[in-house]
């Protein structure tokens, strides 16, 4: 109950970012770009120093030092790189595309596992959609010349 009134008010606050962001694409791009390096940024920082705890053998020969860098900065990275790509709702597109989520939900076979049969048929099913698409904006383009007579 409780997570879902949170999400349910992560979900409407995503809307009403995404709503007014999309009328300043240079601006949502800018914001999306910037959430992305952030929460690499702590990917990276966070492998470097769980690396160094490992791998540490008392000598200093690590990329970052603990002492330079606090061993939260990376995950506090991620955690504000995850919350600006959640509230401007680029999340889940940045990192896997609308198209694999698509074919997700209509349960497609990747690429690579398709037969050449299978792609022949998706190929020729397009050309086919788009013969269709082109048919029907000629047929307004008549209807339209119609009505302005």
């Amino acid at each position: 109950m409780f997570f879902k009134k949170i999400y349910n008010l992560g979900d409407r606050l995503e809307d009403k970012v995404r709503g007014k962001l999309s009328h300043y694409p240079i601006i949502y791009a800018f914001v999306g770009g910037v959430g992305v390096v952030i929460f690499w940024r702590g990917v990276w920082h966070t492998v470097d120093h769980v690396t160094q705890f490992i791998f540490a053998n008392g000598n200093g020969a690590a990329s970052t030092s603990l002492i330079e860098f606090f061993w939260w900065d990376g995950p506090l990275s991620i955690l504000i790189g995850t919350t600006l790509l959640l509230i401007d709702g680029l999340f889940v597109s940045s990192f896997i595309g609308n198209e694999i989520i698509i074919s997700g939900l209509k349960k497609e076979k990747k690429l690579i596992e398709k037969t050449e049969d299978e792609i022949a048929f998706d190929v020729a099913e397009d050309a086919k959609i788009i013969h269709e698409i082109r048919d029907v904006s000629e047929r307004l383009k008549r209807i339209e010349t119609l009505l302005k007579k």
